[in-house]
């Protein structure tokens, strides 16, 4: 036996890395009580004092002209949003803060913990963890067994079943927490789909246990939470949807704004900056260099994700020309790896940067995500454009005479939208309209 030293090369996730992730998924509801709340915290920040005049867009562009619209585009003072942060249906606390307190709880050092928040940065409103580790390691350059490792830690965390890939992780993850080592926990792991149809006697037989210890191990899986990071998500609290971005049109060319554009979130403080760069005291050095450093991280951080949020509106902008002329029904196919390559940046970006985030135009205010639609399954059109197309048919058919599923293919197939009659009974039963019979109505 023999010690061997050679040189390795691990690439760990700077707080810049960590804090342009958390910045990139927040919208701007969330962005805004981000910084207020950091304005308390670090004297080094300040919010610059916004423009004296709104912010003119170019001359007569198509928004939508009612009142709560004007609030949306230029941030009316009567109805200010912060106001009303901490009280009646202002933000509440989010599952990432949750997660971010217990992590600091934690005895990891500082680059571990910095790895687990930047993971928990990434699941998404449930609580899961979708994002394959490889492409995170490609994005990163983290090596894939530190990840792993993050990834353990983080669904060790509260609520139970947090960081799983999937409903069988999340509940086996739970039920382990509790202890459960039998039947419930080889059900969630291979025969939920059998359990959700009630398959009690054939999960018994491949069990080889009694059909009552299955039935009792279905009741203690019921009280188990599928979606542990729901109870997060307050949307309806929220008294205004605040849009992110804009698309007008202009001289007949669509147009994208984020809703930052001319207006600085905040800025340096030059009094705390001159102060740090004159004095000599240590303690107050001391304390004042890691503030400048964490408010020229965050800086450049808000920086790159006005950046990075305007190149994905315009690549939509551009791309969903149809759409913003006309409507809905014209919504075309689009994949975020589309978005990805064009941009020069990873898909997991594209999709950080859409989630969460609303775009207003003159049809009305919509999830960025909206936006990424994939085909029909056998055409050319979009699926979410098939589905406007479809809901369309059935709002103006005869009602004592509906259309089915056979006919409703022919008329989208006349509508440039060929679809076969199992496609638009698939697509009838996601959007959840009943049959042709019963959605009959007798004549009066």
């Amino acid at each position: 036996m023999k010690l061997i030293q050679s040189p390795t090369q691990i690439q760990h996730l700077s707080q810049f890395q960590l804090q342009s992730v958390e910045l990139l998924q927040m919208g701007a509801a969330e962005l805004t009580a981000y910084l207020q709340e950091l304005v308390l915290n670090n004297p080094m920040v300040e919010l610059a004092e916004a423009p004296p005049e709104p912010y003119e867009p170019p001359p007569r562009p198509r928004l939508l002209e009612d009142h709560q619209n004007r609030f949306y585009r230029y941030g009316e003072k009567e109805s200010d949003f912060l106001s009303s942060v901490g009280t009646e249906g202002g933000l509440e606390e989010t599952l990432f803060c949750t997660l971010s307190r217990q992590i600091q709880q934690l005895e990891l050092d500082e680059d571990t913990a910095e790895l687990v928040r930047y993971l928990a940065a990434c699941l998404d409103d449930t609580g899961y963890f979708t994002v394959p580790l490889e492409e995170l390691t490609q994005e990163t350059g983290v090596p894939l067994p530190l990840l792993e490792r993050g990834l353990d830690i983080l669904r060790t965390l509260d609520p139970p079943g947090v960081g799983a890939a999937d409903l069988s992780q999340c509940l086996a993850l739970q039920l382990e927490r509790l202890g459960e080592t039998g039947t419930a926990l080889a059900i969630v792991r291979d025969y939920l789909e059998p359990l959700a149809k009630g398959h009690c006697r054939f999960i018994a037989l491949q069990l080889c246990v009694p059909v009552k210890t299955v039935q009792e191990a279905a009741e203690r899986i019921q009280t188990l939470h599928p979606r542990p990071g729901a109870a997060f998500n307050r949307l309806e609290a929220v008294p205004y949807l605040l849009p992110d971005v804009f698309v007008e049109e202009l001289d007949g060319h669509f147009v994208a704004h984020t809703r930052w554009e001319g207006r600085p979130a905040f800025r340096i403080s030059r009094r705390y900056r001159d102060l740090l760069a004159q004095s000599e005291d240590r303690e107050l050095r001391a304390y004042l260099t890691p503030k400048l450093r964490q408010a020229e991280n965050i800086l450049q951080a808000v920086g790159q994700r006005e950046n990075t949020l305007h190149r994905c509106t315009q690549f939509i902008a551009q791309r969903q020309i149809q759409f913003f002329r006309h409507g809905p029904g014209a919504l075309a196919p689009l994949r975020m790896l589309d978005a990805a390559q064009e941009l020069g940046i990873h898909e997991s970006t594209v999709s950080r940067t859409v989630r969460g985030k609303y775009l207003q135009c003159s049809w009305g205010i919509f999830p960025m995500g909206y936006f990424f639609s994939r085909a029909a399954a056998e055409s050319k059109m979009s699926q979410t454009a098939a589905w406007v197309l479809l809901r369309r048919l059935i709002d103006g058919e005869d009602k004592s005479r509906p259309l089915s599923d056979q006919k409703l293919a022919e008329h989208l197939a006349l509508e440039g939208c060929p679809l076969s009659r199992r496609t638009v009974a698939k697509y009838r039963d996601q959007m959840k309209i009943p049959s042709a019979a019963a959605r009959r109505k007798p004549k009066k």
